[in-house]
């Protein structure tokens, strides 16, 4: 009996079992169904070379489109990066979360998971023009609320979100980060913290972190940058990992450095996970995708197959999610196909500098539950 459906003669990564070959993929229903040579498909796609992923996980993004301002449409943005899943962060607070999904989760073809806000009405003013930190306001912080909604969504909200800074918790420091802290107790989830300028100091955040805790922009420009002038790695940052505190990228249109990467790759501290953190004002420049993001780690040295487990196998990891970012018989039937063309291209960081490469990675095609989506625009 054929398969549902086949891609043929890619060279599959999938690093969750160690594969880097070429060999076919096939999927019934929404499911993989197996992982070898010369199976049959009644619909089968020629992934000859081609690099064939597992479902592809952007676990930083904003995709919350017409809801907020930041918001981008997730499965224009699937197409254009071969992101099977996109992971909301916070765009949504437990005021507006029942919109987000109803209007945008329940009617897109491809998967989004949530990190919950703790502020009631999740980013609500973010763009060019007007930028109000939603935790400056203490009577936002809505850690009953937040219990409700995430206890009553737990198919698609897999933490808590909290923004800290001099941007975006202003005068209440710390302060929001302890009331999500409560709610991620409460509710057995994992906190997602976004770190901007200081304070609080990086160090301030990350202590108060635990095993399975995210901090994203964790390769942030210097003033908080994971790492002293002289390269050293800071005491805090080493003492989270060994505590099991996992880092992440989440770029955006502030938080990736070069300077701070070449540092931080120099004492042997790779990031966990690479995110794109997308938004309205980002998609452009300087983050632009998730595959944008990755040719960068490739830039700095790490492998293909290294990139992809950071994207795929770690990502799914950090969601609790094991049915997602991998080929394992029976997993979700997701899949990104992709290129790594020989095109130069100018990779810029959040402060402008440049860096030539020359290469790239570009969208050629998904899988989403069993179904062949096209890449594009």
């Amino acid at each position: 009996m054929p398969h549902d459906l086949v891609l043929k003669s890619g060279r599959v990564i999938d690093p969750s079992q160690g594969i880097d070959r070429v060999v076919d993929v096939a999927f019934d229903g929404a499911r993989v169904a197996a992982i070898g040579p010369a199976l049959a498909g009644t619909e089968e796609r020629d992934c000859t070379g081609l690099i064939v992923t597992p479902g592809l996980i952007d676990l930083h993004t904003h995709v919350y489109w017409g809801g907020t301002s930041l918001g981008v449409d997730v499965d224009a943005y699937a197409r254009q990066s071969a992101v099977t899943t996109s992971v909301d962060t916070g765009s949504a607070g437990p005021g507006n979360f029942p919109g987000f999904r109803a209007h945008v989760i329940e009617r897109v073809t491809s998967r989004v998971l949530v990190y919950l806000h703790v502020s009631f009405a999740g980013i609500y003013a973010f763009s060019p023009t007007i930028m109000v930190g939603e935790s400056h306001d203490m009577r936002l912080m809505a850690a009953r609320e937040a219990v409700a909604v995430a206890k009553a969504n737990p198919d698609c909200i897999i933490g808590i979100k909290v923004r800290v800074g001099r941007n975006a918790s202003g005068p209440s420091g710390i302060q929001p980060l302890e009331v999500a802290l409560d709610v991620a107790d409460a509710t057995g989830l994992p906190l997602m913290v976004h770190i901007d300028e200081p304070p609080p100091t990086y160090a301030d955040v990350v202590d108060r972190l635990r095993k399975g805790d995210i901090l994203t922009h964790c390769f942030r420009p210097f003033p908080n940058a994971p790492c002293h002038a002289d390269g050293q790695v800071r005491e805090a940052v080493l003492n989270a990992r060994a505590r099991g505190v996992l880092f992440d990228i989440g770029h955006g249109m502030g938080s990736f450095s070069w300077d701070t990467s070449r540092k931080m790759v120099a004492a042997g501290f790779w990031p966990d996970t690479i995110s794109s953190d997308v938004h309205a004002m980002c998609i452009q420049g300087p983050a632009w995708d998730l595959l944008r993001t990755m040719t960068k780690f490739l830039a700095l040295g790490l492998s293909l197959p290294e990139v992809v487990a950071r994207t795929t196998v770690n990502a799914a990891a950090a969601l609790r999610r094991p049915a997602l970012g991998t080929f394992a018989i029976g997993a979700a039937g997701d899949a990104s196909v992709i290129a790594l063309e020989d095109h130069a291209i100018d990779l810029e960081d959040v402060i402008g500098e440049i860096v030539p490469h020359p290469q790239m990675l570009t969208a050629q095609g998904m899988v989403i539950g069993g179904r062949w989506e096209a890449a594009g625009q």
